[in-house]
């Protein structure tokens, strides 16, 4: 089934990098008690994420944190050591958090997985952008092509907040 506006996050382990090294942090530690945008991309340095994606949002992220977001996180299905040098070639400087969800188990329980094997990228995360205060899905926006991040992007955003 996959997560609609109204519903509550699932329980997750994502993996981020510290300053110590890899570290596990629940969807809990994340979005309870705190308004956050949440995006995913299929791949870290693919071009439309790379390119398009992820700098929309790095772009507008003092608009978007100006109208009461806490956070703004990225996730992909890539692990933790490539989303750390996916964070340090964009030059994100602290702006988006990095959510490793390597195993696609996120993506999974949102019931947004996407099989790319055809592509041989196995299986990954659709496109897509969520509002979520407190755990809970207010504004939810899926692409229906991994290529497009029109619907999902930050312009599009900024209007649901």
């Amino acid at each position: 089934m996959t997560i609609k506006i109204g519903d509550r996050l699932p329980n997750a382990v994502f993996t981020t990098m510290t300053p110590d090294g890899p570290a596990a942090r629940t969807t809990d530690e994340i979005f309870k008690g705190h308004k956050v945008v949440l995006f995913a991309v299929p791949g870290a340095f693919t071009p439309t994420c790379h390119r398009n994606h992820l700098p929309g949002f790095i772009a507008r992220a003092d608009e978007i944190k100006g109208k009461g977001v806490d956070t703004i996180a990225v996730t992909s299905v890539n692990d933790v050591f490539v989303m750390d040098a996916w964070e340090k070639d964009s030059k994100a400087d602290g702006k988006i958090l990095f959510l490793s969800d390597g195993s696609a188990n996120f993506a999974k329980a949102l019931g947004l997985q996407a099989d790319m094997s055809d592509r041989n990228f196995g299986m990954r995360s659709k496109r897509y952008s969520m509002l979520v205060d407190d755990g809970v899905v207010m504004a939810l926006n899926v692409e229906d092509s991994p290529g497009q991040a029109d619907l999902s992007g930050a312009k599009m955003m900024l209007t649901q907040i």
